[in-house]
């Protein structure tokens, strides 16, 4: 040991000692503990209820890794099975229901279906309630029928009832009658071609008759034969049948018209 080592052991073992040296404790003590103890049991409970809730939200709702009930999410889209309910719009690009099952869209009032283009704007609709279908632009479709026992009515109430096809229209009653009723004018027009009327009988009701008289013995006689005639215009009249033809002689009718 060198000198000045020595020396310096030797003023460390000669320093004064506190007598009276005051020891403070390092830690939480007393009411904290207590309230630590108390959030962190607090804590423990809130996670246990937290993974409980949420086990069973798994468990209700049928969470699986390829969707959440019967909601299935596949390749091709989104697969819906059941009945569903949806209370805001549903924004869909198509909707096919199962292999050999019907596509049943049901409502309490009535079931609209909109079609728009890209600007939003309202270009055909479609309203099915208690009264029929109602649409609210033109109709494309291949086959138009009635529930069986049920009457097929197309009804335009305020405006016209157009029907058009490329190759023809063909309207057929197999085991009834066919009637078409309008408040003003009915009419049938062919640009190229003909209308061609084919039955055991043709009727024409209420059609207005031309007075016509040879003799005063045959105006007294009750008469029961009457020519068809027609007038320039395409109004159609009777006139009382004779040994030739009358309707020159009853033609005044056409003036009316």
């Amino acid at each position: 040991m060198t000198r000045e080592q020595y020396i310096l052991a030797t003023q460390q073992n000669n320093l004064p000692r506190a007598e009276n040296a005051q020891l403070y404790p390092v830690g939480i003590y007393g009411w904290r503990k207590r309230c630590l103890y108390f959030f962190v049991l607090l804590l423990l409970v809130t996670m246990i209820v937290n993974l409980a809730m949420t086990i069973w939200i798994l468990k209700v709702m049928n969470f699986t890794v390829d969707g959440m009930g019967n909601l299935r999410v596949t390749k091709k889209g989104i697969r819906l099975e059941g009945i569903s309910e949806f209370l805001l719009p549903l924004y869909v690009k198509e909707i096919h229901s199962r292999k050999d099952s019907p596509l049943v869209l049901q409502s309490d009032r009535n079931v609209t279906v909109n079609a728009r283009n890209h600007m939003g704007q309202l270009t055909g609709q479609l309203t099915v309630g208690t009264e029929g279908a109602v649409f609210g632009h033109s109709v494309e479709t291949p086959h138009i029928r009635a529930e069986p026992s049920q009457d097929l009515r197309l009804e335009s109430p305020t405006r016209s009832l157009i029907m058009e096809a490329p190759r023809g229209v063909q309207v057929s009653a197999a085991a009834g009658d066919f009637k078409a009723n309008c408040r003003k004018e009915l009419h049938l027009q062919s640009t190229e071609g003909e209308i061609f009327l084919n039955a055991d009988t043709i009727r024409l009701g209420n059609l207005p008759t031309g007075s016509f008289s040879s003799s005063p013995s045959s105006s007294n006689a009750q008469q029961t034969v009457y020519e068809l005639c027609v007038c320039p215009n395409g109004k159609l009249y009777l006139s009382p049948a004779g040994a030739g033809s009358t309707c020159q002689s009853s033609s005044s009718i056409c003036l009316w018209s």
